[in-house]
């Protein structure tokens, strides 16, 4: 590569090579490296004719850890956050918080580290798929409140994403492409619960009541939002005046959830007027569905708030899930733009499971955007987020490093990182964090640095320990319980991953035989299955939790009884698992041919909390708490 392109790349942060998933460093083509730098506004076609890059002497954001200093270029005047002001030539002493250094420059100071997690267990949750029979064909947050209520003595519960969906038809099933993940999916509003309905007259709750879609065999979240919006219009009459003014950022969204439903869902096809939020037209707009959708959101907020008040006595509550990234023709792609690179399709590199590398199809933050704007758009998303949750799960957590940037045109395969810097995004995240009074939980699962999972240690932010990846990949073993992390949660697997009874059946190799998804034979992959089953088996039975020939149900069992012996500090169950559910969740690599994240529970939430496996479970893992603490004081510092 031209040293001239590979010194412009390195000084804008992107990677002319990497290391692939087999440890071999890969090199970058240079038309890639050309083709996300032009994402990041640089014209590398020609490197000579690119302007030397220089560092500003005072950067737009200056991130410090508590305790840290930095010495200043010259004498400049600091606002702290809470309005006092001082000059000053080095910044030194400064409290946890958000400061200003003249005009320009943003100073943060972040937590060295947040309080260490509690030693608890909990529910993985896909809420959409629990259902009642109060709920609209989807679960929705009623259901929340009342499993948190009768989930036994868990600790707490971790949710799919609840971002927010563009209000238009027709309405995607996945949590993890949002139109924004600064704001709530109305999907999961109960109806029944809003003030409105409960002072409706008779004759409006009675049409109301019958536009309640029942729940099939999967879920429709086109006619559950359909028929939602037709019982919010009925009671928009009986809202509360909606202050616009309160919220601006609310009142931006809701302004696009107006323009969607006249100009379609994907901004970038609206009139050319109207494309950018702070244009005279956008401007200009006037529309009472402004209200309506700001309202909306409010009773969603009021939902959040009631759940979250629901798990205040658990040690950490309600755990929400933060997606990698958004759709970029929906609610952010539109409102954020100026902090987004147009064009880019976050993916993944090419991998032993994937060996075309993945195009997610989602926007990414620019780095230097974020430098600039001190932030501001990935503060305020946090803090929206943090507002109703006990704790984060932040999904891929890699992303805070270093993202897989694909140029438009270009296969997936043919992208390369971008760099974003972790001492900034992680510092911010346990600011807010900590503010919150909430547990960080990063997806660290896959291709992953070292120098990520020991930051995340060395922060207190928790990993992600899954059982069917924590084995020793060169004899094939599973590792044994005394061997996981302490600074994780554990889990048996995730939502991409089969499920307990699913793996026992081998339901993976025949979903992905049936659909031409394998990456060997059929013969190849059945063997491999047979390998693992064997391996596990042998685990548990190393562990005395099964004797030589367990049922399916026993083996379930005796699997949350081995994560029962970790010493992760965070257990939690799938209730796709306790009720033996084969289908998992999402099939990565699949569209329409699987029904991703339209797999509902096969009982209702009544029938759940009476399972025989789901009791058995609860009082398994709720052994482990006081069990696992005494261990934790008993041996090193916890």
């Amino acid at each position: 590569m031209d040293a001239r392109l590979e010194a412009l790349a390195a000084a804008h942060g992107v990677a002319t090579w990497y290391e692939n998933y087999q440890r071999k460093r890969t090199e970058v083509a240079p038309e890639s490296v050309i083709g996300v730098l032009g994402l990041l506004g640089v014209d590398a076609g020609d490197p000579a004719a690119v302007p030397e890059v220089t560092a500003p002497e005072v950067p737009g954001t200056i991130v410090l850890r508590e305790g840290q200093s930095r010495d200043l270029p010259a004498a400049a005047e600091l606002t702290l956050e809470d309005g006092t002001t001082r000059t000053v030539d080095r910044l030194a002493g400064l409290p946890l918080g958000w400061h200003r250094l003249g005009d320009r420059t943003t100073v943060v100071v972040v937590p060295a580290e947040l309080p260490k997690a509690p030693v608890t267990w909990g529910w993985m949750l896909q809420l959409y798929a629990l259902h009642s029979a109060e709920s609209w064909g989807i679960g929705d947050l009623g259901d929340l409140r009342a499993f948190v209520s009768q989930c036994g003595d868990a600790g707490l519960v971790l949710l799919n994403p609840l971002h927010a969906i563009t209000p238009v038809p027709p309405v995607p099933a996945s949590p993890y492409s949002p139109s924004s993940r600064r704001f709530a999916n109305s999907l999961y509003l109960r109806i029944a619960d809003t003030r409105e309905y409960q002072r409706a007259d008779v004759d409006v709750q009675k049409r109301i009541d019958a536009l309640k879609p029942e729940t099939g065999e999967l879920i429709d979240y086109t006619a559950v939002w359909t028929a939602k919006l037709a019982a919010l219009e009925l009671l928009w009459p009986l809202a509360e005046p909606v202050d616009l003014d309160a919220d601006p950022g609310l009142t931006d969204f809701a302004r696009f959830c107006a323009l969607a439903e006249q100009h379609g869902p994907n901004w970038q096809t609206w009139p050319e007027e109207l494309r950018h939020p702070g244009s005279p037209a956008v401007r200009a707009f006037r529309s009472d569905r402004i209200a309506f959708h700001a309202w909306v959101q409010h009773l969603v907020e009021e939902q959040l708030d009631r759940a979250r008040e629901a798990a205040a006595g658990m040690p950490v509550g309600i755990v929400h899930d933060l997606a990698v990234g958004i759709d970029p023709t929906g609610a952010d792609g539109w409102l954020l733009q100026d902090s987004l690179a147009p064009g880019v399709r976050a993916g993944a590199p090419p991998d032993a499971f994937n060996q075309l590398g993945q195009d997610w199809g989602l926007a990414a933050w620019r780095p230097d955007r974020l430098i600039a704007t001190g932030y501001a758009a990935y503060r305020d998303m946090l803090r929206r987020i943090f507002r109703h949750a006990g704790g984060l799960r932040v999904d891929h957590v890699a992303g805070l490093w270093r993202l897989w940037w694909v140029p438009p045109g270009m296969g997936p395969a043919e992208g390369t990182y971008v760099h974003y810097d972790p001492e900034a995004m992680l510092g911010i995240l346990a600011l807010e964090a900590q503010r919150a009074g909430a547990v960080v939980i990063g997806e660290d699962l896959g291709t992953v640095l070292p120098e990520m999972t020991e930051t995340l240690e060395r922060m207190n932010m928790l990993g992600s320990s899954v059982l069917w990846f924590t084995r020793d990949w060169d004899t094939g073993e599973f590792r044994p319980a005394a061997d996981y992390r302490r600074n994780a949660l554990a889990s048996i697997s995730t939502h991409d991953l089969p499920t307990a009874a699913g793996f026992l059946a081998g339901e993976q190799v025949e979903v992905r035989a049936r659909l031409g998804q394998l990456a060997g034979t059929v013969e190849q992959e059945w063997a491999t299955w047979k390998a693992d089953k064997a391996a596990l088996l042998e685990l548990l039975r190393a562990e005395g939790l099964t004797g030589t020939d367990p049922t399916s149900e026993e083996v379930v069992l005796a699997m949350h009884e081995f994560l029962a012996r970790t010493p992760c500090r965070l257990v939690t169950a799938s209730l796709y698992d306790v009720l033996l559910e084969r289908r998992q969740p999402n099939l990565p690599g699949t569209f329409d041919e699987y029904p991703n994240w339209r797999i509902p529970l096969g009982p209702d939430l009544s029938e759940v909390v009476k399972d025989p496996i789901f009791r058995k479970v609860a009082g398994i893992l709720g052994k482990r708490k006081a069990e696992t603490g005494q261990r934790l004081t008993e041996g090193t510092t916890p």
